[in-house]
């Protein structure tokens, strides 16, 4: 891990732990994590990720000692080694999904207190039916997307833009060796579904698919000495034949 640094530049260790290997770097509790440690903690990930399975940790993981770090890798161990396994051989990509508003036809109406009856009732209706038919939509958009993409899992969220288009943001779960054919498919459907703005971003580290793995690694309060800041990935050691999670 020489070649790699950490977050604010500092240097990464290899932390073995049992059977996993713990990817960190000292942090200083005066440096802010701000956007640029982010940019770091990811660049350690995405590095980790092009030569083994990736277990990523919530940026910002702070440790204050390494017997705090010790017990809470004994505690969650058998969490680490399920998602590990999981995830071995797995990667993510990401679909976002641009498509009007079903209901752009009917405006919202504005109704001020003194209004309440039976046309805030009716407005009230209105929402509701539009809310319906929207995730309607929705759900129909995923559903084909699922169907043409065959993930092995999957992560759908939708928002509302200010502009009237309705945003599906689609994380998918898929084996790495299939990434050529991911893209492949993501060509000829967005050729296809012309009445959707379609754009795809991948393959990175499983992020949307990692559940939240231990009870004690929350981010400790602020230190006064240099603590253990976990940049989350998962590497395989030399010699070793499983992949072993590492935290960067």
């Amino acid at each position: 891990m020489e070649s790699v640094a950490g977050v604010n530049g500092n240097q990464v260790f290899l932390y073995p732990a049992s059977d996993l290997a713990i990817i960190v770097s000292e942090h200083n509790p005066v440096e802010a994590l701000n956007q640029k440690a982010g940019v770091d903690h990811a660049r350690v990930i995405a590095d980790c990720f092009q030569h083994s399975t990736v277990l990523p940790f919530r940026f910002g993981t702070v440790f204050n000692d390494d017997e705090t770090l010790r017990k809470s890798i004994r505690s969650n161990q058998r969490q680490f080694q399920g998602n590990i396994d999981k995830l071995r051989g797995k990667t993510e990509m990401h679909l976002k999904i641009f498509v009007d508003d079903c209901c752009t036809h009917t405006l919202d109406k504005h109704t001020h207190a003194e209004g309440v009856g039976r046309e805030y009732l009716s407005n009230l209706r209105e929402n509701a039916a539009r809310t319906r038919e929207r995730q309607t939509r929705a759900r129909a958009v995923s559903f084909q997307m699922h169907r043409l993409f065959m993930p092995l899992d999957e992560e759908v969220s939708c928002r509302l833009t200010e502009s009237g288009k309705m945003v599906l943001d689609i994380a998918h779960l898929i084996d790495r060796k299939y990434v050529e054919r991911y893209q492949n498919k993501f060509a000829s459907t967005s050729a296809m579904m012309r009445e959707c703005q379609m754009q795809v971003s991948g393959p990175w580290p499983p992020y949307h698919f990692v559940h939240r793995l231990t009870r004690g690694a929350h981010a400790q309060p602020a230190a006064t000495a240099p603590a253990r800041v976990l940049n989350p990935v998962g590497a395989p050691l030399a010699g070793i034949a499983e992949a072993i999670p590492a935290m960067a």
